[in-house]
């Protein structure tokens, strides 16, 4: 057993905390660009399929697997993960499975939040950029002078300052106490948006109003149905839940042994949706379909960045309602980049013995370093491409992160198996059925992941995009030398990433590992 470890301070702080680990720029900056390009309506089929099969399950296994770490101790994923596969083999091959998923965790927290800090950043000066009208004169081009002009990364680092000064209070102090404020104000915002945009009317054309847009969104077009949709629901469910990161099991690690998870679990993933599909799907999509039309609210950055500026300058009463939307996508990136930045924070803790503000500071640092290569691009190529934040995206969020939630599902469903389904319904309220852990746990989750993972990677091969020039930029080739530096990026801090976790689980069980045999 641990050593005493802080722990939430209150049920309500951890379902909120939680949830703003979840809710982040996955729910109203992605979730609207990924839905309106893969159909709309269509896109929902899926989508809610994919949350049933897959971010259930696995936000289940999530939790226990988190839990049970914090328990011997551990707030990072390699030993916990250790832990759970030596139930089924030797320590030996236990180890390597421990230092993979603790590898993967390790790379999702440090790359993820190279580019995402930069979007919370992007959307502090965005807001404050709708308060002083400094986009009016040229809303849909102002993104790109935006990321060009050095001065604007104070934003950048006003935002990781933010971060360190809340995660160096510690878990009730600091993360607890921030999610109280901001989850709130986020919903409130949200909710006010929504209502705006369900009372705009069609301002631009007779066929493009706001309740047109919600027809879009909630009218499924069955002919729009496709594998890429379904495949692009499958990894917006591990994004928009953090599944696959190493950040709820770290969450979760801070429980009381006995703690309810599955209706956390529940809670979790009910506050996550009400904020995606409800006000997300609400007040973004109708927003910007009565002002863009059906084409135009398609694009990952150009729709939160370059065609709502646009939307905003037109609208009564656009500054404000402009400096409501930057200041939610602020609020939802900061309560995801928090749980990211605490991972690494507890990870020093708990390897090299480091003081937690020590620590926060630490990992400041090194998020300026990995974050400057997003930075960089734009500066010294004077374009808004984006090449190496494309390229980090891809690897992270259509293989890291589902690599790790099948390795666990794997280990959970087949190798703990019962013991597993025991441990998740400890201290429950509510219990997971049997029949449910055989069917999902043991079946289709798994396979489902299997299937979205060979997909991907056949539809990726064949559009040519593991070339040294990916298809994705043949018209601008001189670009490949940030694609390959982001490919050198992801691999370098990987390697980083397994050593780490190795040498780590090695040091805590030494003994058991040398001597090949389980000690309970």
């Amino acid at each position: 057993m641990s050593e005493s470890r802080e722990n939430w301070g209150s049920k309500i702080g951890l379902i909120l905390a939680m949830a703003g680990n979840a809710v982040g720029l996955g729910n109203f900056w992605r979730f609207p660009y990924i839905a309106a390009s893969n159909g709309g309506g269509a896109f929902m089929i899926p989508y809610f399929f994919a949350l049933i099969v897959i971010g259930i399950p696995v936000m289940l296994v999530e939790w226990s697997i988190g839990r049970y770490g914090g328990k011997y101790g551990h707030g990072t994923l390699g030993p916990m993960m250790y832990l759970q596969a030596k139930q089924a083999m030797k320590p030996k091959k236990a180890i390597i499975v421990g230092a993979l998923c603790g590898m993967i965790a390790f790379g999702v927290t440090i790359l993820v939040n190279s580019y995402y800090n930069h979007i919370i950043g992007w959307s502090l000066g965005f807001a404050f950029n709708s308060l002083t009208g400094g986009y009016n004169a040229d809303p849909g081009g102002f993104f790109a002078s935006y990321i060009q002009d050095p001065k604007n990364l104070v934003f950048w680092v006003i935002s990781l300052l933010f971060l360190a000064l809340a995660v160096m209070k510690g878990i009730q102090k600091g993360i607890e106490s921030w999610a109280k404020i901001m989850m709130p104000v986020l919903y409130v915002f949200g909710i006010i948006l929504g209502i705006r945009a369900l009372t705009l009317g069609a301002p631009v054309h007779p066929d493009w109003s706001s309740l047109a847009g919600l027809n879009f969104i909630w009218n499924p077009d069955f002919s729009q149905l496709s594998w890429q949709s379904a495949i692009a629901a499958a990894g917006q469910i591990f994004f928009t839940l953090s599944l696959g990161m190493g950040i709820i099991h770290n969450y979760a690690s801070y429980l009381q042994p006995d703690e309810d998870i599955v209706t956390a679990s529940v809670a979790t993933i009910s506050l996550n949706e009400f904020a995606e599909v409800i006000l997300g799907g609400t007040a973004v999509i109708p927003i910007a379909y009565a002002f863009l039309g059906p084409e135009g609210i398609k694009g990952s950055i150009g729709l939160a960045f370059m065609a709502l500026p646009n939307v905003f300058s037109t609208m009564t009463g656009g500054g404000i309602f402009g400096a409501m939307w930057f200041l939610l996508l602020f609020f939802a990136g900061i309560t995801s980049a928090i749980a990211m930045y605490n991972y690494l924070v507890a990870l020093l803790e708990e390897d090299a013995g480091i003081e937690r503000k020590k620590g926060a500071w630490i990992v400041f640092v090194g998020y300026l370093i990995v974050g400057l290569p997003i930075a960089l691009e734009s500066i010294l190529t004077q374009s808004a491409n984006l090449v190496y934040f494309t390229e980090v995206d891809n690897w992270i969020g259509n293989y890291l992160l589902i690599v790790l939630g099948l390795i666990e599902i794997i280990v959970i469903g087949w190798c703990v198996k019962d013991r597993a389904l025991d441990e998740m319904n400890r201290g429950g309220l509510w219990k997971v059925p049997k029949w449910f852990f055989r069917l999902f746990h043991q079946f289709l989750t798994p396979v489902t992941i299997i299937t979205f993972l060979v997909f991907f990677t056949r539809d990726y091969w064949i559009a040519g995009n593991f070339k040294v020039v990916p298809s994705y930029i043949s018209e601008i080739p001189e670009f490949a030398i940030w694609v390959n530096l982001a490919r050198a990026v992801v691999f370098g801090v990987l390697l980083i990433g397994f050593i780490q976790s190795y040498k780590s689980i090695k040091s805590k069980y030494k003994d058991e590992i040398d001597s090949n045999e389980v000690k309970e």
